[in-house]
């Protein structure tokens, strides 16, 4: 009795969700591709071409795109030189990548990006792959905090979106489906989703932006394809000949950064025509980049000249440091 009490009050606490419908649809609308703007009268300035390899790159202190390859160019957005020191400054235009995030990663960006505003109708999430789906758990807040974990089929939609359909629901600990359905009501009708940034609900799926649901330095691309694989979920985009191969300096490292073009500015450094790799001090076969300590990891590490005058830098990993820090 007690059950059905708390689900007779679920009910009654989402009976007027049932008119955010129209405004989840608007936003279920919105476009794949981020496209980051400029101000109109600053110099373009040449385009720095990038590529990575194994590169755990921090969006955040805690979660990182896990890049698998990335082929793609960077651009300032107010013309001059990419500026490492101002991640809201540049944007990363991807061609072709795989890149995975783990569920600790996902759970990060929901609650420190995605729902990180007052009245947010979903908090506490917590994410982790099961198989080849994807299972999230958390609380929706409709007035009172109601328990749900949600269990879903991953695919892509034509449009670059990630679409979550639910294959099982527990709200209150009970079938989800089977309460839902028997009120008449749907996550569309419970979740008034205008605010959250990159994330939009159609009917009882989910609709996820890859590139909107990420904090700068802003990414471009379009998904292609997605997959749930071990404890990650791998996102496809563009295709592997959709731009042309760079040459690395050092080809036999196996985790890299690779820049060339255009010009950068990294602390009082500034390099014209650049051509940059950086490899880690200590190869493991992933390196971690973090954009917002990465003098901390050039610090921690050295530099070399390169016949044609660019260079080869060594920095620590992220990782390292973080654990360095620990003990």
């Amino acid at each position: 009795m007690k059950v059905i009490g708390f689900a007779l009050s679920f009910v009654a606490a989402i009976g007027a969700a049932s008119t955010t419908g129209s405004s989840s649809r608007k936003a279920a609308a919105s476009p794949a591709v981020a496209v980051a703007t400029t101000d109109s009268s600053a110099p373009s300035g040449a385009l720095t071409q990038v590529a990575m390899r194994n590169v755990n790159f921090y969006v955040t202190p805690v979660a990182a795109l896990r890049i698998r390859t990335l082929r793609g160019e960077m651009r300032s957005l107010r013309g001059g030189p990419v500026i490492f020191d101002d991640k809201t400054s540049f944007s990363i235009k991807v061609a072709s990548a795989e890149v995975g995030l783990n569920g600790a990663d996902l759970s990060n960006l929901l609650n420190t990006v995605v729902f990180s505003y007052r009245g947010a109708p979903l908090k506490r999430l917590k994410v982790h792959t099961s198989g080849t789906q994807l299972v999230q758990s958390g609380v929706m807040h409709k007035v009172v905090d109601i328990p749900f974990e949600m269990t879903s089929d991953v695919s892509a939609t034509p449009e670059g979106l990630i679409r979550l359909h639910p294959v099982r629901t527990r709200i209150l600990g009970v079938d989800g489906e089977g309460l839902m359905r028997a009120f008449g009501l749907s996550l569309q009708k419970i979740l008034d989703l205008k605010k959250a940034k990159g994330v939009s609900v159609r009917g009882n799926d989910l609709y996820l932006d890859p590139v909107q649901l990420l904090p700068p330095p802003a990414f471009e691309g379009r998904l292609t394809g997605v997959r749930v694989e071990g404890d990650q979920l791998v996102q496809t985009f563009g295709a592997p000949g959709a731009a042309t191969r760079l040459e690395v300096p050092d080809g036999n490292a196996p985790a890299y950064m690779f820049y060339r073009g255009g010009t950068l500015r990294f602390g009082k450094l500034l390099m014209l025509d650049a051509e940059m790799q950086i490899v880690a001090l200590r190869p493991t076969g992933v390196f971690g980049f973090d954009l917002d300590r990465y003098k901390q990891q050039l610090v921690a590490g050295y530099s070399r000249t390169l016949e044609d005058s660019g260079l080869e830098v060594f920095m620590a990993s992220a990782e390292t440091l973080k654990l360095a820090k620990l003990r």
